[in-house]
């Protein structure tokens, strides 16, 4: 996968791995998330509300395990190349994602959606 530069001292190359395990779980508590949005949730919110929300958890997940492959691969490269790690793109994600998923749920329960 990595033909080019050379092995980075394996404690780090596992830690890299268990970091993106860690988004991974992150990822698979999302789209988890969502499936349970839609399977349990038809008595408080719209038919249309709980879909919006169910695919807009469920694609959080998605992107959040494309970010952390993505991410891995950056980092992996980084260390074989002896250069500096990049800065992680996968953090702003989480947080403007955390910060509308915070908005939607007020209007929610504030009754405006």
């Amino acid at each position: 996968m990595f033909p080019d530069g050379e092995d980075p001292d394996p404690r780090f190359t596992l830690a890299n791995e268990r970091t993106f395990l860690s988004w991974i779980r992150t990822a698979l508590a999302f789209i988890g998330g969502g499936i349970a949005v839609e399977a349990f949730t038809s008595e408080i919110f719209t038919s249309g509300l709980r879909a919006t929300l169910s695919i807009v958890l469920m694609v959080i997940g998605f992107i959040l395990a494309a970010g952390a492959a993505f991410r891995w691969h950056r980092i992996e490269s980084a260390m074989r190349h002896k250069t500096s790690l990049p800065l992680p793109l996968i953090i702003p994600i989480v947080s403007l994602a955390s910060a509308l998923g915070a908005g939607l749920l007020v209007l929610v329960f504030a009754g405006v959606l």
